[in-house]
């Protein structure tokens, strides 16, 4: 918490014990688990709703090449939303300092790299139609 402040995040607890805070306007969570220290997880929860089988499936093709093709970030389809994580163990719990603005940058990247995907699949089809002279 005393980092996030100093960091001018704003952190805040909610009711899970989850750290909440804000970058660029968006909600984050920092989840940090007592029984392994060297634990964490950053979390940008329901960014995307998802709408029907087809919407799904390209979302679950998006989210696979994102995880595969991003250090850290992995983004999850669950139910009828998608959300992103970045998740590593650290030697001390203390380097968090030292990880925490690339895991965040991890994090947003990884989440505009499936937004692009997603809506790169929802543009029609355009075909070349070629002339002939």
């Amino acid at each position: 918490m005393e980092f996030l402040e100093h960091e001018g995040l704003h952190p805040s607890l909610d009711a899970s014990g989850a750290v909440i805070f804000e970058s660029r306007g968006r909600s984050y969570y920092l989840i940090c688990d007592d029984d392994d220290p060297q634990y964490f997880r950053l979390v940008y929860p329901n960014f995307w709703s998802l709408e029907g089988a087809a919407d799904r499936q390209r979302a679950l093709l998006a989210a696979a090449e994102v995880t595969a093709g991003v250090k850290v970030a992995k983004v999850y389809v669950l139910g009828e939303d998608t959300q992103a994580a970045a998740e590593m163990f650290l030697a001390d719990p203390h380097d968090l300092r030292q990880v925490f603005t690339r895991a965040l940058r991890a994090l947003q990247g990884a989440v505009r790299r499936y937004s692009d995907l997603m809506q790169e699949q929802e543009r029609p089809r355009l075909r070349l139609v070629h002339s002939q002279p």
